[in-house]
């Protein structure tokens, strides 16, 4: 059965210099035409410029690219944002404790046919996407089930097709099929108690990954202008600016928290922004913040945060505001 998208087939070689606005001589390949599946592209996205040259080396060189980092620094929308300036269709597979083999690999399933059940093979997501120009992102590698990680271990060989033993096929890769991973952990396990459920990942499948890239918070000045850009209104407020500057120190603050095992909850910068747009909505940053973020930390853990909150901007936070219950 042939699965692969029309008018895919043309490509053009662009600057990436003018794609990323990296100072690089590096020129990649991009699809002409885009479709369904091409993510769309966010304007305001500033890329840093060491991960974005392993994703692009990912989609130039048919690398293996894995990008490890905490949880809210943007290493999934990091690898949707440089395909969608190359026009690559992107599909996201989360690796929860819920994605099984036959997930990926497919199962039978009963259909009518001709008026009579019929058993029919429903292929996973992997046979699908690999017969079409497509980029497989998979999301919380390190929280793979062992099965699934085994179905994959095949996948990560450059070349390597994919057995479907059911149907005594195998499927071989599109040639403008990619393979990407992102992890909070670098297959080592959750050696300091920040993330329950990660595994360790065995080193004959580690080792498959040709890059493995370590992507960080922005600097201060690249996020206030991501903020400022999401939330104009704000940004362009008398002392607007300023305020947007403070709120990403806050957010630093509990970052470095988080990393110290001080508190369970950090603001990522989707919440920072979040954030903002709950300042424009309420006209108080200690009431947004409430409503942004602590409402969603452990009660016990609010009065650090009102801390962080009063060290940066110079007031204290309410009580009703640090020890609101969760569920009010």
């Amino acid at each position: 059965m042939n699965h692969q998208t029309p008018g895919l087939a043309a490509q053009e070689q662009v600057s990436v210099r003018e794609a990323f606005g990296i100072d690089s001589e590096a020129r990649v390949p991009r699809f002409v035409e885009a479709t369904e599946h091409v993510p769309a592209i966010d304007p305001a996205y500033r890329f840093n410029p060491d991960v974005t040259l392993a994703i692009l080396a990912g989609f130039t060189h048919n690398s293996r690219v894995m990008v490890q980092g905490l949880h809210g620094t943007g290493k999934s929308t990091h690898i949707e944002q440089v395909a969608a300036r190359l026009n690559w269709p992107l599909m996201r597979v989360n690796l929860d404790g819920h994605i099984s083999r036959l997930d990926l690999v497919g199962k039978d399933t009963v259909v009518i046919q001709d008026g009579a059940p019929a058993t029919r093979f429903q292929e996973g997501v992997v046979p699908w996407a690999m017969v079409q120009p497509m980029a497989l992102v998979f999301d919380e590698y390190d929280a793979g089930r062992p099965d699934v990680m085994f179905v994959i271990q095949r996948l990560l060989e450059r070349d390597g097709g994919f057995t479907l033993p059911d149907q005594n096929r195998v499927i071989r890769p599109h040639p403008h099929f990619r393979l990407f991973a992102t992890a909070n952990t670098v297959g080592l396990g959750n050696l300091n108690g920040l993330y329950h459920g990660v595994q360790r990942l065995n080193h004959a499948q580690l080792d498959r990954w040709n890059i493995v890239a370590a992507l960080d918070y922005l600097p201060v000045a690249d996020e206030v202008g991501i903020v400022a850009a999401r939330v104009p209104d704000l940004a362009q407020k008398p002392s607007g600016m300023e305020l947007i500057r403070s709120m990403v120190q806050v957010a630093n603050l509990t970052r470095d928290g988080f990393a110290a095992g001080d508190i369970s909850t950090l603001m990522s910068p989707r919440t920072v922004i979040t954030w903002a747009e709950n300042i424009s909505i309420f006209r108080d940053p200690a009431l947004a913040f409430r409503l942004s973020f602590i409402n969603k930390c452990d009660e016990a853990e609010r009065f650090i945060i009102s801390e962080y909150y009063q060290r940066v901007m110079a007031t204290e936070l309410d009580e009703s505001y640090a020890l609101v219950p969760a569920g009010a």
